[in-house]
């Protein structure tokens, strides 16, 4: 189970102007990825209808995003990693997915799921590397799972363009990217968080020489444009009424 911690406004976000990185303001807020408490919960819906499923929760990121991780025990999952990388360069979806993958490869876990995507790069990649470099059968915008633990596969549902939907059958081991909507996020219990709080983390720290060959460099990063403010209208109703249609008229919205 692969879980990101992300910031939980835009609102308190900076661009370094020099380096062309996304800095933190210091009340910014970050919580777990909104697209990965989906995946999260239909693991432990898995973990529920299958006893003996056991759910390991990981992470990739900086020292604060093991409190994400601890999130994840809370919610219930079984155990915490945290990949504890803090780079000093765009780290990439396929960097991300390398080092999640280099520490599955020999683990023999059955499944491996993701949110769809992240909040904040919305790259929508990092589960499709993850079976690649795993050489796992994969299935993206998962919307609904069916689980066959005696023939090793699973059903799962896909979310295609034009809203259509395709149902797809993997063998396990496999790769899910969970989409929204699936199922509903839930609280963490009191019992959970009371475990949560006496267990401890697998950390593991990755230095950049750790790094595989870079394939990917950020070039620039910037703002969006700022939309087209809106026009006030004053004056009485009827003022009003005449100045809007005179508005109309001129872009061409009336004849």
């Amino acid at each position: 189970m692969c879980i990101k911690q992300v910031p939980d406004s835009s609102d308190t976000l900076a661009i370094d102007e020099q380096s062309g990185r996304m800095v933190f303001k210091p009340s910014t807020v970050f919580r777990m990825n909104r697209y990965d408490e989906f995946a999260l919960e239909e693991a432990l819906l898995l973990k529920e209808k299958f006893p003996g499923t056991s759910i390991h929760a990981l992470s990739l990121g900086p020292e604060r995003a093991g409190a994400t991780v601890f999130r994840a025990l809370e919610m219930g999952s079984d155990h915490g990693i945290h990949l504890v990388f803090t780079p000093g360069m765009y780290a990439s979806p396929f960097i991300t997915a390398w080092f999640i993958a280099s520490y599955a490869r020999n683990r023999n876990y059955d499944l491996i799921i993701t949110g769809v995507m992240a909040e904040d790069d919305m790259a929508c990649q990092t589960g499709q590397f993850i079976a690649s470099f795993l050489d796992l059968p994969c299935a993206t915008s998962v919307i609904s799972t069916e689980f066959q633990p005696e023939g090793g596969t699973v059903i799962a549902d896909r979310e295609i363009e034009g809203g259509c939907r395709i149902s797809v059958q993997l063998e396990m081991p496999a790769v899910l990217t969970i989409q929204t909507g699936i199922n509903t996020p839930r609280y963490p219990s009191l019992s959970n968080v009371m475990r949560a709080r006496t267990q401890p983390l697998e950390v593991i720290k990755i230095e950049e020489s750790d790094l595989p060959e870079r394939r990917e460099i950020c070039s620039g990063l910037r703002l969006p444009d700022s939309a087209s403010l809106g026009t006030f209208i004053s004056g009485s109703s009827r003022e009003k009424a005449g100045k809007l249609l005179h508005i109309l008229h001129e872009k061409a919205y009336l004849c």
